[in-house]
């Protein structure tokens, strides 16, 4: 008995210890204090699954790092950006969808997770036919739906054509132009009725009517593949602005084609991205893109991405509806295991009730039991009696109390206003009310009962702050402070250089007689715009790249101007050069504008951290910091 009370006393005092070390500060920032375990929480987090493990740090490493993204998120606090009614809504947006999972009752079985899992390892490619339904449609509209769509299947078995269906009678806008094709998806992408029938479907055959939150639907299984997990690429765009014209959209695409060319000879995807692409957010990390899974990306782009086999692969400029896009593949990863997927399937169930065994009564009576919940009979009897509407002669009577708070009348009154209730007996909603009202309280509590959701709910404040601190005192900043970028340039105008290299125009005429009269033009000393004024403007009879290129970014440049190999598929008597070969010198800022503003993000980033870290005092513990395993 003295050996197990001892033993038991070492683990008690083992595990106090443990809890009282991860609870020591670790960091100090100004008046604010860090544990231990919130660093070791983000540091760990951050540093594992990551694609390529020469990027992981250790802790030593990390928590300069650490203090820069802790500096910024406590900047932006007292600068009261938290206060503002955008950051409000936003981050309560997120917690909404965050703790729907902890407020609700939902039972699954062992079952269930793996017949999901096995999903998961599949892509199904389907089509579909929508007929929507309102969400307050009264019974007869619902059926004259399901009648109407169980007319177009028999059409369809008739010999009707699945895709003219679409077509014709689909009220997914996108059926016009995909044909009802929804391209590949896999489990949790498709609401929970939707996915069961696609998943149960036989390939090639129609389903029976599916009734889902939208209305009813057709499904059409045109093919089940293996899930091709995850890819990470990165892109370089050019961008169709609103209201463009054919000639604008010719121009993207001849700029997108050079810029292939040049990564064809050899050009730095990366530097190329930051110097050219139009998406401004992926173009300063080189082009770079989150892990994209099929299903989650625009049919358009995710199959040349996915088409691509090795890592390094790039594809050749494809146009998606946002504009033209290089891709290259930088990394791949297939569907986790089912026991590191097992946790997310289950989060995954009970943010939709739709898949499992939801109970709001077995909810409800648990946090009856938890939260002391008990009623004032005399109160409750008065709500039987009275019919909404009724004159009350007294409305400051309690009817319930939940952990110590005393609920009244004049409260549920207004829980009848708000839900737009008219009729019937307050007993009726009696019910209703009280598992709001217990719900609520329940919601309050959340961040107290679950340190992970505090955690998660921490990591989107905190995230939020630092990207609008960052976009306000960086990105924009960047883009919007000319005279500083200039000065900026000014001082480091001898970073990028070109090469022996070739400014002016490629010239392609659509037959010899416009190529004669371009030549005469450019003989008497006119320019390419006035060229292009005199002779393009009413019918288009040439196109004209303009441009700068070194030597090996241009075929056709180096045909000409370095005496290159000939292309194959160059035509000498339509497609020419003009302009000038210039010797090596300095790019000017509007050359290299696009790495001019990278470098500027990142000079007024480190100026930044330098004043934060002088005007916010910094402590470390470092002996506490050598107790952290790193990953």
């Amino acid at each position: 008995m003295k050996r197990i009370f001892f033993s038991l006393l070492i683990v008690c005092s083992f595990a106090f210890n443990v809890f009282a070390q991860n609870d020591k500060t670790l960091v100090t920032i100004g008046n604010t204090k860090v544990t231990k375990s919130e660093f070791e929480r983000i540091y760990k987090k951050n540093n594992s699954n990551l694609y390529d493990n020469s990027e992981k740090k250790s802790p030593e490493e990390y928590i300069d790092l650490f203090i820069n993204f802790k500096l910024k998120v406590i900047e932006a606090e007292n600068l009261q950006m938290d206060t503002s009614a955008a950051f409000i809504n936003e981050l309560a947006g997120y917690r909404k969808e965050l703790a729907a999972p902890y407020l609700t009752d939902v039972k699954y079985n062992e079952k269930m997770v793996k017949e999901l899992y096995e999903r998961m390892n599949k892509e199904v490619n389907a089509s579909h036919i929508l007929i929507a339904v309102k969400k307050n449609a009264t019974p007869a509209e619902d059926r004259a739906a399901l009648e109407k769509i169980q007319k177009i299947r028999k059409e369809i078995l008739a010999g009707k054509d699945f895709g003219e269906a679409a077509v014709k009678y689909s009220n997914d806008p996108s059926a016009k132009t995909n044909k009802g094709n929804l391209g590949y998806f896999t489990a949790f992408q498709m609401v929970a009725p939707f996915e069961n029938a696609a998943f149960t479907t036989p390939v090639g055959e129609i389903s029976q009517p599916v009734r889902t939150s939208f209305g009813y639907h057709l499904i059409k299984v045109n093919d089940i593949r293996k899930n091709q997990g995850e890819i990470l690429v990165a892109h370089i765009m050019k961008m169709f602005p609103r209201n463009m014209t054919p000639e604008i959209k010719a121009k993207k695409k001849a700029e997108i084609d050079e810029i292939y060319k040049e990564l064809l000879n050899g050009a730095d995807f990366a530097e190329l991205a930051k110097e050219k692409s139009e998406d401004e957010r992926t173009a300063r990390m080189g082009g770079n893109l989150p892990w994209i899974r099929s299903g989650r990306m625009i049919k358009e782009f995710a199959e040349p991405a996915f088409a691509l086999k090795n890592k390094g692969d790039i594809s050749k400029p494809i146009e998606t509806k946002y504009g033209y896009h290089i891709i290259k593949k930088i990394d791949e990863r297939g569907v986790d295991s089912f026991e590191d997927s097992k946790e997310k399937i289950e989060m995954n169930i009970k943010r939709d009730p739709a898949r499992s065994i939801s109970s709001k009564k077995v909810f409800t009576d648990k946090l009856k039991k938890e939260y002391n919940y008990s009623e004032n009979s005399a109160g409750v009897n008065i709500l039987k009696e009275k019919q909404i509407g009724d004159r009350f002669e007294n409305v400051d009577f309690e009817i319930f109390s939940i952990d110590g708070k005393k609920y009244k009348f004049d409260k549920f009154r207004v829980f009848i206003a708000n839900n737009n209730i008219k009729k019937g007996t307050y007993y009726e909603n009696f019910d209703n009310w009280v598992s709001d009202e217990i719900t609520k309280l329940e919601d309050s509590k959340l961040e107290e009962k679950y340190p992970e959701f505090k955690y998660m709910m921490q990591e989107y404040h905190d995230g939020i702050l630092l990207f609008n601190i960052s976009e306000e005192k960086i990105w924009n900043k960047a883009v919007k402070d000319t005279v500083g970028l200039e000065a900026f340039y000014a001082q480091n105008k001898k970073r990028y250089k070109w090469e022996e290299h070739f400014k002016g125009e490629i010239l392609t005429c659509n037959d010899t007689t416009t190529r004669e009269e371009a030549d005469k033009f450019y003989a008497s000393g006119m320019t390419t715009d006035e060229l292009n004024e005199a002779i393009n403007k009413k019918r288009k009879v040439f196109t004209v790249t303009t441009g700068i290129w070194e030597k090996g970014s241009s075929p056709v440049i180096d045909f000409y101007v370095w005496g290159k190999e000939k292309p194959a598929d160059l035509n000498e008597q339509l497609t020419f050069i003009h302009g000038e070969k210039l010797a090596p010198a300095f790019k000017t800022l509007e050359e290299a504008r696009g790495l001019y503003i990278s470098d500027y993000q990142d000079y007024l980033e480190k100026e930044w951290i330098k004043e934060l870290r002088n005007k916010y005092k910094v402590e470390i513990d470092k002996k506490l910091l050598k107790t952290i395993k790193g990953v």
